[in-house]
C-alpha cells in the first residue's frame, strides 16, 4: 500500500505545475479604433489610461489594449474596423 501512495504522490507532484498554469485567468483586451493618428488622441488616451488605473486596470499588467489607427484614410478605417471587430467578437464568444 505504501508503494501505491508513493507513486500517486509522485504523479500528483509532477502534474501540479500543469494544473496551476491551466487555472490562470484570461487577460481582458480592449480594442481601440482611431480614425486619425495616435498623436491626435494623445490627451484622451492619457485620460483613458488614468481612468483605467483608478479602477485597478494597468495596461501591460492585467489588461491589454489593441490599437488600430486609420491615419485619416477612411477606406483603411473600414478595413481596420472589420478586422478588429471580427477578432473581438470571437474573443467575446469564447469568453461566454
Amino acid at each position: 500500500m505504501k508503494r501505491r501512495s508513493f507513486i500517486a504522490g509522485i504523479g500528483a507532484i509532477a502534474a501540479w505545475p500543469f494544473s496551476s498554469r491551466a487555472q490562470q485567468k484570461a487577460t481582458p483586451v480592449i480594442g481601440l479604433l482611431g480614425a486619425d493618428s495616435p498623436d491626435v488622441y494623445a490627451d484622451r488616451l492619457l485620460a483613458f489610461r488614468r481612468g483605467l488605473k483608478e479602477t485597478g486596470y494597468v495596461e501591460g499588467q492585467n489588461l491589454a489594449i489593441e490599437y488600430r489607427w486609420a491615419e485619416g484614410r477612411n477606406d483603411q478605417a473600414t478595413a481596420t474596423g472589420s478586422r478588429s471587430g471580427s477578432s473581438a467578437g470571437q474573443r467575446d464568444r469564447c469568453a461566454r
